[in-house]
């Protein structure tokens, strides 16, 4: 089974021009555990912040500067849009009555970035 995802995975957007992290409220949390993350934990400033600059032409803003600069792409400050919860998370592993995330889901961006997981944030003690 892949790593679940926890408080403080780190995230990449297709779209975006650095990593981000991923924030889990401790309400679905496991006693004694980080908070590991659902399907749900989608909302953006909320769970996914922002990836420095946004890249695509599908972003407005980015369009719109991208215009302005004569068709020389220009990226702007990335505001995720995610409406839909990560696919597929993991059906047999529930957290909150929802599926756990694993390093394979992926979340949809409305301008056009996929988001992936690409590191878990779980921290293995060493003793």
């Amino acid at each position: 089974m892949a790593s679940l995802a926890c408080l403080g995975a780190t995230l990449t957007c297709s779209m975006g021009t650095a990593p981000s992290a991923l924030l889990v409220l401790p309400v679905n949390r496991v006693l004694g555990a980080t908070p590991i993350a659902n399907i749900m934990d989608n909302k953006p400033f909320m769970n996914v912040l922002p990836f420095a600059m946004c890249q695509s032409l599908a972003n407005p803003a980015v369009a719109a500067a991208t215009a302005a600069a004569l068709g020389v792409l220009t990226p702007m400050p990335c505001v995720p849009v995610t409406p839909a919860p990560w696919v597929a998370g993991l059906p047999k592993v529930l957290v909150g009555e929802m599926p756990a995330l694993d390093m394979d889901s992926k979340l949809l961006c409305v301008w056009g970035g996929s988001i992936s997981i690409t590191n878990a944030g779980q921290v293995v003690a060493q003793g």
